[in-house]
Protein backbone atom coordinates (compact mmCIF):
# COMPACT_ATOMS: atom_id res chain seq x y z
CA UNK A 1 0.00 0.00 0.00
CA UNK A 2 1.72 3.29 -0.95
CA UNK A 3 1.54 6.00 2.02
CA UNK A 4 -0.88 8.51 2.36
CA UNK A 5 0.49 11.94 2.03
CA UNK A 6 -1.15 15.16 3.20
CA UNK A 7 -0.55 18.49 2.12
CA UNK A 8 -0.80 21.31 4.69
CA UNK A 9 -1.28 24.69 4.03
CA UNK A 10 -1.28 27.40 7.25
CA UNK A 11 -3.03 30.42 6.26
CA UNK A 12 -3.49 34.05 6.76
CA UNK A 13 -5.24 36.05 4.60
CA UNK A 14 -3.16 34.53 1.84
CA UNK A 15 -5.46 35.30 -1.59
CA UNK A 16 -2.59 36.53 -3.70
CA UNK A 17 -1.05 33.51 -3.75
CA UNK A 18 -2.68 30.36 -2.56
CA UNK A 19 -4.21 29.39 -5.72
CA UNK A 20 -1.25 29.39 -7.46
CA UNK A 21 0.24 27.45 -4.35
CA UNK A 22 -2.32 24.35 -4.31
CA UNK A 23 -1.94 24.03 -7.79
CA UNK A 24 1.84 23.81 -7.74
CA UNK A 25 1.61 20.90 -4.95
CA UNK A 26 -1.33 19.18 -6.65
CA UNK A 27 1.53 19.08 -9.81
CA UNK A 28 4.57 18.25 -7.90
CA UNK A 29 2.30 15.69 -5.10
CA UNK A 30 -1.09 14.43 -7.68
CA UNK A 31 -1.98 11.85 -4.79
CA UNK A 32 -1.82 14.00 -1.97
CA UNK A 33 -4.41 15.53 -0.16
CA UNK A 34 -4.26 19.25 0.14
CA UNK A 35 -5.38 20.85 2.80
CA UNK A 36 -5.79 24.77 3.41
CA UNK A 37 -6.40 26.11 7.40
CA UNK A 38 -7.55 29.31 7.34
CA UNK A 39 -6.45 31.09 10.09
CA UNK A 40 -9.31 34.05 11.03
CA UNK A 41 -8.75 35.39 7.04
CA UNK A 42 -10.87 39.05 6.19
CA UNK A 43 -10.12 38.10 2.41
CA UNK A 44 -11.01 35.51 0.01
CA UNK A 45 -8.05 33.02 0.52
CA UNK A 46 -10.52 30.82 1.61
CA UNK A 47 -12.67 30.57 -1.52
CA UNK A 48 -10.12 30.48 -3.68
CA UNK A 49 -8.09 27.68 -1.86
CA UNK A 50 -11.70 25.84 -2.38
CA UNK A 51 -12.02 27.18 -6.22
CA UNK A 52 -8.30 25.63 -6.54
CA UNK A 53 -8.93 21.87 -5.24
CA UNK A 54 -8.31 22.34 -1.60
CA UNK A 55 -10.09 20.82 1.20
CA UNK A 56 -10.51 24.23 3.31
CA UNK A 57 -10.75 23.72 7.20
CA UNK A 58 -10.76 26.75 9.97
CA UNK A 59 -9.09 28.07 13.16
CA UNK A 60 -10.20 30.61 14.55
CA UNK A 61 -7.14 30.64 17.21
CA UNK A 62 -4.84 33.19 15.82
CA UNK A 63 -1.37 32.73 14.99
CA UNK A 64 0.51 29.62 13.21
CA UNK A 65 1.15 27.85 16.51
CA UNK A 66 -2.43 27.09 16.80
CA UNK A 67 -3.43 26.32 13.39
CA UNK A 68 -0.58 24.27 13.45
CA UNK A 69 -1.41 21.98 16.46
CA UNK A 70 -4.85 21.82 14.83
CA UNK A 71 -3.61 20.59 11.71
CA UNK A 72 -1.52 18.01 13.73
CA UNK A 73 -4.82 17.04 15.70
CA UNK A 74 -7.01 16.46 12.69
CA UNK A 75 -5.37 15.11 9.32
CA UNK A 76 -4.22 11.48 9.75
CA UNK A 77 -1.78 10.30 7.15
CA UNK A 78 1.66 8.70 6.77
CA UNK A 79 3.57 11.49 5.68
CA UNK A 80 3.01 14.92 5.91
CA UNK A 81 3.95 18.04 3.89
CA UNK A 82 4.04 21.22 6.00
CA UNK A 83 4.44 24.85 3.73
CA UNK A 84 3.29 28.34 4.07
CA UNK A 85 0.38 29.58 1.53
CA UNK A 86 2.51 32.46 0.73
CA UNK A 87 4.09 31.30 -2.45
CA UNK A 88 7.47 31.59 -1.63
CA UNK A 89 8.52 27.72 -1.42
CA UNK A 90 8.98 25.75 -4.21
CA UNK A 91 6.68 23.21 -4.73
CA UNK A 92 8.42 21.04 -7.14
CA UNK A 93 10.84 19.87 -4.01
CA UNK A 94 8.08 18.00 -2.03
CA UNK A 95 8.64 14.73 -3.97
CA UNK A 96 12.29 14.62 -2.95
CA UNK A 97 12.06 15.66 0.50
CA UNK A 98 9.12 12.73 0.65
CA UNK A 99 11.53 10.33 -0.85
CA UNK A 100 14.29 10.94 1.04
CA UNK A 101 12.38 10.83 4.46
CA UNK A 102 11.22 7.69 3.15
CA UNK A 103 14.89 6.19 1.98
CA UNK A 104 15.89 6.86 4.92
CA UNK A 105 12.86 6.45 7.26
CA UNK A 106 13.49 9.82 8.56
CA UNK A 107 10.85 11.58 10.77
CA UNK A 108 11.36 15.49 9.53
CA UNK A 109 12.99 16.66 6.94
CA UNK A 110 13.56 20.64 6.51
CA UNK A 111 13.97 22.78 3.56
CA UNK A 112 16.55 25.33 3.78
CA UNK A 113 16.09 28.04 1.67
CA UNK A 114 18.05 29.58 -1.02
CA UNK A 115 17.41 32.80 -1.84
CA UNK A 116 16.87 34.26 -5.42
CA UNK A 117 17.08 37.71 -3.90
CA UNK A 118 17.65 39.52 -1.40
CA UNK A 119 13.94 41.00 -1.53
CA UNK A 120 12.98 37.30 -1.11
CA UNK A 121 14.88 37.38 2.41
CA UNK A 122 15.41 40.22 4.17
CA UNK A 123 18.53 41.01 5.53
CA UNK A 124 16.49 40.93 8.88
CA UNK A 125 14.99 38.17 8.69
CA UNK A 126 18.46 36.31 7.34
CA UNK A 127 20.37 37.64 10.04
CA UNK A 128 17.86 36.77 12.73
CA UNK A 129 17.48 33.47 10.89
CA UNK A 130 21.38 32.45 11.01
CA UNK A 131 21.57 33.87 14.76
CA UNK A 132 18.49 31.90 15.77
CA UNK A 133 19.48 28.94 14.46
CA UNK A 134 23.29 28.64 16.15
CA UNK A 135 21.94 29.92 19.42
CA UNK A 136 19.50 26.43 18.79
CA UNK A 137 22.64 24.53 17.75
CA UNK A 138 24.46 25.50 20.90
CA UNK A 139 22.18 25.06 23.68
CA UNK A 140 20.56 21.50 22.06
CA UNK A 141 22.56 20.32 19.26
CA UNK A 142 23.42 21.73 15.46
CA UNK A 143 21.86 19.34 13.03
CA UNK A 144 20.59 22.09 11.10
CA UNK A 145 21.26 25.24 9.02
CA UNK A 146 17.71 26.98 8.20
CA UNK A 147 15.86 26.12 11.42
CA UNK A 148 13.20 28.57 11.14
CA UNK A 149 12.14 27.09 7.67
CA UNK A 150 8.47 26.92 7.15
CA UNK A 151 8.80 24.30 4.72
CA UNK A 152 8.99 20.65 6.32
CA UNK A 153 7.71 16.98 5.12
CA UNK A 154 7.26 14.58 8.83
CA UNK A 155 6.27 11.31 9.30
CA UNK A 156 3.32 10.17 11.15
CA UNK A 157 5.06 9.83 14.37
CA UNK A 158 6.23 12.83 14.73
CA UNK A 159 3.14 14.38 13.77
CA UNK A 160 1.35 12.24 16.76
CA UNK A 161 4.26 12.48 18.99
CA UNK A 162 4.20 15.58 19.04
CA UNK A 163 2.93 18.16 21.37
CA UNK A 164 2.21 21.45 19.63
CA UNK A 165 2.47 23.80 22.85
CA UNK A 166 3.60 27.50 20.75
CA UNK A 167 0.98 29.54 19.38
CA UNK A 168 2.31 31.63 16.95
CA UNK A 169 6.14 31.95 14.64
CA UNK A 170 8.05 30.00 17.27
CA UNK A 171 6.45 27.26 16.33
CA UNK A 172 9.20 25.82 14.03
CA UNK A 173 11.09 26.03 17.11
CA UNK A 174 9.60 24.23 19.16
CA UNK A 175 9.59 21.93 16.12
CA UNK A 176 13.13 21.33 15.84
CA UNK A 177 13.35 21.28 19.49
CA UNK A 178 11.42 18.27 19.57
CA UNK A 179 13.18 16.38 17.05
CA UNK A 180 16.36 17.49 18.71
CA UNK A 181 15.16 16.45 22.07
CA UNK A 182 14.09 13.25 20.86
CA UNK A 183 17.45 12.62 19.02
CA UNK A 184 14.95 11.67 15.86
CA UNK A 185 16.44 10.59 12.52
CA UNK A 186 16.38 14.01 10.57
CA UNK A 187 17.31 15.56 7.21
CA UNK A 188 17.81 18.75 5.28
CA UNK A 189 17.69 19.70 1.59
CA UNK A 190 18.22 22.74 -0.04
CA UNK A 191 15.63 24.59 -2.26
CA UNK A 192 14.50 27.78 -3.90
CA UNK A 193 13.11 30.56 -1.45
CA UNK A 194 11.31 33.22 -4.02
CA UNK A 195 9.91 36.75 -2.95
CA UNK A 196 5.91 36.79 -2.19
CA UNK A 197 3.62 37.91 -4.94
CA UNK A 198 2.75 41.30 -5.74
CA UNK A 199 0.22 42.23 -3.21
CA UNK A 200 0.91 40.14 -0.70
CA UNK A 201 2.60 41.37 2.72
CA UNK A 202 4.37 39.34 5.23
CA UNK A 203 2.58 38.73 8.65
CA UNK A 204 6.88 38.05 10.17
CA UNK A 205 7.83 40.81 12.37
CA UNK A 206 11.74 40.60 12.55
CA UNK A 207 12.23 42.17 15.86
CA UNK A 208 8.77 41.45 18.11
CA UNK A 209 8.55 38.55 16.30
CA UNK A 210 12.51 37.45 16.81
CA UNK A 211 12.27 38.50 20.12
CA UNK A 212 8.91 35.63 20.85
CA UNK A 213 11.27 32.79 19.37
CA UNK A 214 14.75 33.57 21.42
CA UNK A 215 12.58 33.78 24.55
CA UNK A 216 10.74 30.40 23.30
CA UNK A 217 14.02 28.93 22.84
CA UNK A 218 15.02 30.19 26.49
CA UNK A 219 11.42 28.61 27.61
CA UNK A 220 12.52 25.35 25.92
CA UNK A 221 16.00 25.21 26.89
CA UNK A 222 14.67 25.59 30.72
CA UNK A 223 12.30 22.77 29.82
CA UNK A 224 14.70 20.63 27.90
CA UNK A 225 17.74 21.25 30.04
CA UNK A 226 16.90 22.09 33.47
CA UNK A 227 20.22 20.99 34.87
CA UNK A 228 22.28 23.39 32.59
CA UNK A 229 19.76 26.22 32.78
CA UNK A 230 19.48 25.90 36.78
CA UNK A 231 23.08 25.18 36.92
CA UNK A 232 24.42 28.16 34.87
CA UNK A 233 22.39 30.44 36.83
CA UNK A 234 23.84 28.70 40.21
CA UNK A 235 27.28 29.46 38.84
CA UNK A 236 26.56 33.12 37.77
CA UNK A 237 24.97 33.88 41.46
CA UNK A 238 27.82 31.97 43.21
CA UNK A 239 30.19 34.05 41.40
CA UNK A 240 29.16 37.43 42.25
CA UNK A 241 28.75 36.13 45.81
CA UNK A 242 32.77 35.40 45.78
CA UNK A 243 33.48 38.10 43.98
CA UNK A 244 31.49 40.35 46.86
CA UNK A 245 32.80 37.90 49.80
CA UNK A 246 36.68 38.87 49.04
CA UNK A 247 37.15 42.09 50.36
CA UNK A 248 35.47 41.01 53.31
CA UNK A 249 37.33 37.73 54.29
CA UNK A 250 40.39 39.55 53.40
CA UNK A 251 39.50 42.18 56.27
CA UNK A 252 38.56 39.53 58.53
CA UNK A 253 41.64 37.77 57.99
CA UNK A 254 43.60 40.97 58.88
CA UNK A 255 41.66 42.57 61.54
CA UNK A 256 39.41 39.89 62.89
CA UNK A 257 36.31 42.26 61.82
CA UNK A 258 33.90 42.77 59.39
CA UNK A 259 32.87 46.03 59.02
CA UNK A 260 30.64 45.68 56.05
CA UNK A 261 27.47 43.94 57.49
CA UNK A 262 24.76 44.57 55.34
CA UNK A 263 27.33 43.20 52.55
CA UNK A 264 27.64 40.40 54.40
CA UNK A 265 24.24 39.42 54.59
CA UNK A 266 23.80 40.28 51.02
CA UNK A 267 26.77 37.54 50.11
CA UNK A 268 24.46 35.05 52.65
CA UNK A 269 21.41 35.53 50.52
CA UNK A 270 23.30 35.27 47.14
CA UNK A 271 25.29 31.94 48.18
CA UNK A 272 21.47 30.95 49.64
CA UNK A 273 19.81 31.13 45.89
CA UNK A 274 22.96 29.78 43.94
CA UNK A 275 22.60 26.31 46.57
CA UNK A 276 18.50 26.93 45.54
CA UNK A 277 19.26 27.34 41.93
CA UNK A 278 21.39 24.21 41.83
CA UNK A 279 19.29 21.63 43.92
CA UNK A 280 15.79 22.83 41.52
CA UNK A 281 18.50 22.20 38.39
CA UNK A 282 18.68 18.77 39.88
CA UNK A 283 15.15 18.04 40.94
CA UNK A 284 13.56 19.06 37.93
CA UNK A 285 16.12 17.10 35.55
CA UNK A 286 15.03 13.87 37.06
CA UNK A 287 11.42 15.90 36.07
CA UNK A 288 12.60 16.11 32.43
CA UNK A 289 14.18 12.73 31.95
CA UNK A 290 10.89 10.94 32.97
CA UNK A 291 9.01 13.26 30.50
CA UNK A 292 11.69 12.91 27.91
CA UNK A 293 11.06 8.89 28.25
CA UNK A 294 7.30 9.29 27.96
CA UNK A 295 7.42 11.11 25.20
CA UNK A 296 10.28 8.19 23.63
CA UNK A 297 7.67 6.15 24.67
CA UNK A 298 4.81 7.68 22.58
CA UNK A 299 7.24 8.19 19.12
CA UNK A 300 7.93 4.28 19.41
CA UNK A 301 4.70 3.01 19.89
CA UNK A 302 3.69 4.60 16.26
CA UNK A 303 4.90 2.98 12.97
CA UNK A 304 7.66 4.36 10.98
CA UNK A 305 7.43 5.95 7.66
CA UNK A 306 7.37 3.29 5.12
CA UNK A 307 9.91 2.76 2.41
CA UNK A 308 7.58 1.54 -0.58
CA UNK A 309 10.83 -0.39 -2.53
CA UNK A 310 11.42 -2.28 0.54
CA UNK A 311 9.46 -6.02 1.00
CA UNK A 312 6.08 -6.25 2.99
Amino acid sequence: MPNRIAVLLPCHNEEVAIEDVVRAFRAALPDAAIYVYDNNSTDGTAARAAGAGAVVRHESLRGKGNVVRRMFADVDADIYVMCDGDGTYDAAAAPAMIARLAAERLDMVVCARIADADAAYRTGHRFGNFTLTAVVGRLFGSRFTDMLSGYRAFSRRFVKSFPALASGFEIETELTVHALELKMPVGEIEAPYASRPEGSASKLSTWSDGLRILAAILFLFKEVRPFRFFGAMSLLLALAGIILAYPLVATYLATGLVPRLPTAVLVTGIMLLASMALVCGIILDTVSRGRREAKRLRYLALNPVRNETDPG
